[in-house]
């Protein structure tokens, strides 16, 4: 397909559903994958699902901090296709894995020596961490595979190529959904290794399509020539530029990802049963997120191309029709979570606490799962026009309250644990609200890369 001629001629709404269809397909093959890995660790028990759940946290900072290059180089390259500038493209792409390699390599080690920190800071107990030490250390031996894995679907994504990182993550995930009983309860020849068994798994998984993406990616298979990915010597101004664009949201991430650190310390004052059920409700919390993940990369490709077409205007409808799609599947999810709780949180769960407590959680969070689709949506838009301060100048203090608002619900108006999810709820719709109007200003139309 020659997706620089559809992205910024094309029908407006048929080109954010061919583009986000692949990529929410993929996403809902990723919460098949976190929701099987927690029934199979259920198996084991709510304290392994604790691990789990802490673990979880861990996994966001990994992937928030590789959003520095993944965020800056779709930036970049939709840009540059947009300007039908596709050797420079083909540059920014080397440019992004030379930066990607660097930065897994360091999260790799750090990760691997500040494990047992990290779970210490979250107050996890001892029976949570003997299980969460070893299944992270083995998830930080793979943080480099997946920096270069999200590097190369980047690329595909920004040159409107979202089936190709489809196709591979499906064959990923698939993979890992039969490795994981596998390793989890030792079945046949396998070794039993229990929760750690689930982080094999993934790293096993990764490793494959690692390889076969960037085979792929060489072989010019995004819709433009890419020579050796490594050939290219690093260009440290090059790859400043990336880092620049992406730095703004991946501060912002990860400033949204130590707040839940937080969160699971206030979470953790009401046992392990409310860390079990964060768990689950954050799985199923999953179904929006990665849904409204995949119209925010078909707006920030769109948004990035148009713009390097000079069609603002256009831009703008591709960001807005995005975000109405988006909010209608949103609404539905939502709906659900508030009318069929006990039915879902039964499907992981026999104990009755951890039942009523993940509950709760889901109709509280369904009020507010519209209100994340926009926020998550114009995030996007914002990213693929390069304007990136936006976002982070709105969402950083709408994470940073967070914390003190909970305590001030859970403990001074004695809401309990339930003082933690009003809190997620009422956080999203202000900052949502707050970035809609900032969007509609239109100063972003402006941006130069």
């Amino acid at each position: 397909m020659k997706a620089t001629e559809d992205i910024t001629s094309g029908p407006i709404a048929k080109t954010i559903m061919s583009l986000a269809i692949p990529v929410v397909m993929g996403s809902f093959m990723e919460i098949a994958l976190t929701v099987v890995n927690f029934f199979w660790v259920g198996k084991l028990g709510k304290v392994a699902q604790d691990a789990i759940t802490s673990s979880m946290v861990v996994n966001w900072t990994v992937f928030s901090s590789i959003a520095i290059v993944t965020i800056g180089l779709s930036a970049v390259v939709s840009r540059r296709i947009g300007e039908k500038e596709p050797r420079q493209a083909s540059e920014a792409s080397q440019q992004g894995m030379w930066l990607a390699l660097i930065l897994g390599l360091v999260i790799t080690v750090a990760g691997f020596i500040l494990t047992p920190h990290l779970l210490t800071f979250m107050e996890a107990g001892p029976e949570t961490q003997k299980h969460a030490i070893p299944y992270l250390k083995i998830f930080f031996v793979s943080a480099t595979l997946f920096a270069l894995y999200d590097s190369g679907c980047a690329t595909f994504r920004a040159a409107g190529n979202t089936r190709t990182p489809l196709l591979v993550g499906s064959s990923m995930i698939a993979l890992n959904l039969v490795l994981d009983p596998l390793l989890i309860f030792g079945i046949g020849p396998f070794p039993k290794l229990g929760v750690p068994g689930a982080s094999v798994a993934t790293t096993i998984s990764i490793f494959l399509a690692c390889c076969i993406l960037l085979y792929l990616l060489r072989r010019g298979r995004a819709g433009f020539p890419v020579e050796r990915i490594f050939a290219l010597r690093p260009k440290i101004e090059e790859m400043l530029k990336i880092a620049r664009i992406g730095l703004p949201i991946t501060i912002q991430a990860l400033t949204f990802i130590v707040v839940y650190w937080f969160l699971i310390r206030i979470v953790h004052q009401y046992g392990e049963a409310a860390g079990a059920a964060m768990g689950i409700g954050n799985r199923m919390e999953s179904i929006s997120y990665l849904t409204c993940s995949g119209f925010a990369i078909a707006a920030s490709t769109m948004v990035g191309q148009n713009l390097g077409a000079r069609q603002p205007d256009r831009a703008a409808r591709c960001a807005w029709g995005a975000a109405g799609f988006a909010v209608a599947i949103t609404c539905v999810i939502g709906a659900i979570f508030i009318v069929a709780p006990h039915w879902i949180t039964g499907i992981f769960t026999s104990d009755y606490e951890v039942h009523k407590i993940a509950s709760d959680y889901l109709i509280i969070l369904g009020l507010s799962q519209f209100t994340m689709a926009i926020e998550i949506v114009l995030e996007g838009s914002f990213s693929g026009a390069g304007d990136t301060i936006a976002p982070m100048v709105v969402l950083i203090p709408g994470a940073v309250m967070r914390v003190p608002l909970a305590y001030w619900l859970c403990f001074h108006l004695n809401w309990g644990i339930n003082g933690v999810w009003w809190t997620l709820t009422i956080t999203t719709t202000i900052k949502a609200s707050v970035l809609a109007f900032w969007f509609s200003r239109g100063r972003w139309k402006h941006k130069k890369i």
